[in-house]
């Protein structure tokens, strides 16, 4: 088991996972609660990275934010090194490439709670902060559950982005997958076979604890009537 391998994955896909939900929440509020005409083109731009094909991305970032670009060449000056091949580059990278694995449940989530319960939050002067705070965020709990398991699992398991972005460099941008990679190209089956295991269970253990949480429409319901009365 490559255990550096294992650390970098594990680092990354928990940094990852909490930007997502920090950046998720309000994207998925304006887009229940907000009336732009700019929605239908923000939900499209958010969905990209599931059809995109993986490489087409990393390629994409890697020439943004290498050093022949501005905006490559301005974060190299801030930072002393360019995002390109380092451990932060990998963080932007997943970050816009889980971006839809952690949006689109909690916009099903918020989509699905009673409309007459935010109209009357908004009428009893509830703020658009307290109506996510106290209404949407507890009501949605299983979507930001779903969210957050979802967005750590996919960037455990992203090859493409982080190997067209990051490369392969120990320590720094060696992912399990990676890592998993290298041993077959080395024949070395015994370590693939033990890496491939890993990443099996932290899959099926996460969408046990995803589908095991009971989910009853009268929970909702008396969910839903005990958030009239945090107004």
């Amino acid at each position: 088991m490559d255990w550096q391998a294992l650390a970098l994955t594990l680092k990354l896909a928990s940094l990852t996972t909490a930007i997502l939900l920090a950046i998720s929440i309000p994207f998925a509020s304006w887009m229940v609660l907000g009336r732009s005409r700019f929605r239908h083109l923000a939900e499209a731009l958010s969905a990209l990275p599931l059809v995109l094909p993986p490489t087409v991305l990393g390629y994409y970032l890697l020439v943004l934010l290498g050093p022949r670009t501005y905006p490559g060449r301005a974060i190299a000056g801030m930072l002393g090194h360019p995002l390109a091949f380092s451990f932060e580059g990998l963080v932007v990278g997943s970050v816009i490439y889980s971006f839809p694995f952690a949006s689109q449940p909690l916009v099903a989530g918020f989509s699905a709670i009673d409309l007459n319960l935010i109209e009357a939050a908004r009428l009893l002067g509830a703020s658009p902060t307290r109506l996510v705070r106290t209404l949407l965020i507890p009501l949605a709990g299983r979507s930001l559950l779903t969210a957050g398991i979802l967005s750590f699992l996919h960037t455990v398991g992203e090859f493409g982005v982080v190997l067209m972005l990051g490369g392969d460099i120990a320590g720094s941008t060696r992912t399990l997958s990676i890592s998993l990679f290298n041993q077959v190209e080395a024949f070395d089956y015994p370590a693939a076979n033990r890496t491939a295991l890993l990443l099996l269970f932290f899959c099926v253990t996460a969408l046990i604890i995803v589908y095991a949480r009971p989910f009853k429409g009268s929970n909702f319901a008396r969910e839903s009537s005990l958030g009239k009365d945090r107004f």
